[in-house]
């Protein structure tokens, strides 16, 4: 069996372990401390290794700026078809929707089939594309999910400058955040990961195994997903897998990619599997409003979960799919045949939920009607 295919089926395990340990782990707080664990020490550590062993290069610095023109233009493209899907535009879940929507997750859905099926050279384009998606989903969307949190609990009070305070003291006692900015320092300075005290790096490491199965695991435990929501989630995400095709072909014809590799870099890319940073910012919002008495939300934390947790296998059998079939992806006319089926496999619940919504309001007014003609008929007897 192909090594990545392993890998993969090893992550849906991890998953499956977090589900079967939900009969022990029956206790909120339990699963708090696990998101603790997460959020303030592997993701941390995580985020400084993957900075500070960056090599920027000259001629790869356009494809950063490609990434985060991609995540720009699914944060505003993927809430359009949410109505669709019944998701009403202002609430939690609609947030919460754009919000992860728009990010992606590479290192663990992409970067392993583009290494196998590609090789060395497209996984460092893949490397340094993802430094746009990291400022993007590490920064931006901090800032917009804090702006829509003082929207939503409506602090007018506060002068823009106090707002502007608040929000640099909240970047900057989160721990995510502050390793970013000393692993920036350091790499002004030319320090690397072999610079570091042994101590250090051998510390950092170790949280950074961490990150992956307690995150796995996490998605496991964290699940619930009822049939209704699973078939909105899964629809939601293959309608936002054919607007990146889409986007894909845009870039491809604009730009002229020619190399079929190259093509398919885009597209595994751009398939890739929802963030889990968004959610970690969702949590940060979470707990400065649990102090709040007033009960408004932000963000719906079980849809951010239910959402990652549809997004992994979802991208991983498509990415799968595209790499392992060759160049059959790489053509322009494969690539509107994959996006059409994509986007019509995303209106099948839709339009399954519209036909049932017609189907009952027919029975409703036919019911009034049979109402209101016993009623006259109860009237005429009665005279």
């Amino acid at each position: 069996m192909d090594i990545n295919l392993q890998k993969t089926l090893l992550f849906l395990l991890f998953i499956g372990i977090g589900i079967l340990l939900k009969v022990k782990l029956k206790n909120k707080s339990e699963l708090a401390g696990i998101k603790v664990i997460i959020l303030n020490l592997a993701l941390p550590a995580t985020i400084f290794i993957a900075l500070i062993g960056v090599n920027i290069e000259a001629s790869l610095l356009l494809l950063p700026i490609i990434a985060l023109l991609l995540n720009v233009v699914l944060f505003f493209a993927t809430p359009l078809v949410f109505p669709l899907l019944g998701i009403k535009k202002g609430s939690p879940n609609y947030r919460t929707g754009q919000l992860l929507l728009s990010s992606l997750a590479p290192g663990l859905s992409c970067f392993p089939f583009i290494l196998e099926y590609l090789g060395d050279s497209y996984l460092a384009k893949a490397a340094m594309a993802d430094l746009g998606n990291k400022v993007f989903v590490l920064l931006v969307l901090y800032l917009v999910a804090m702006r829509w949190h003082y929207k939503t609990q409506e602090i007018e009070n506060t002068s823009n400058r106090a707002k502007f305070k608040s929000l640099c003291i909240a970047m900057v006692s989160e721990p995510v955040n502050l390793f970013i900015i000393a692993a920036l320092i350091l790499l002004s300075f030319g320090f690397h990961m072999n610079n570091l005290p042994f101590i250090v790096s051998e510390s950092l490491s170790r949280l950074s195994l961490l990150m992956t199965p307690l995150v796995l695991l996490f998605i496991g435990l964290s699940v619930k997903i009822k049939k209704r929501q699973f078939a909105q989630i899964i629809s939601m995400l293959l309608l936002r897998a054919g607007i990146v095709v889409i986007l894909g072909i845009a870039l491809i014809t604009a730009v002229q990619i020619n190399v079929a590799q190259d093509r398919l870099l885009l597209l595994a890319f751009g398939l890739s599997a929802c963030s889990f940073w968004p959610f970690a910012h969702i949590a940060a919002v979470d707990a400065q409003e649990k102090r709040v008495l007033n009960f408004k939300k932000t963000f719906n934390q079980n849809f951010a979960i239910n959402i990652l947790a549809v997004s992994f296998p979802l991208s991983v059998v498509l990415i799968l799919g595209i790499l392992s079939a060759g160049t059959l992806f790489a053509s322009i006319k494969t690539m509107v045949l994959l996006a059409g089926i994509l986007i019509a496999s995303g209106l099948i619940y839709p339009a399954f939920m519209l036909v049932v919504k017609k189907k009952t309001i027919a029975q409703i007014q036919s019911l009034d009607t049979e109402t209101g003609d016993s009623y006259k008929l109860k009237r005429v007897s009665e005279n």
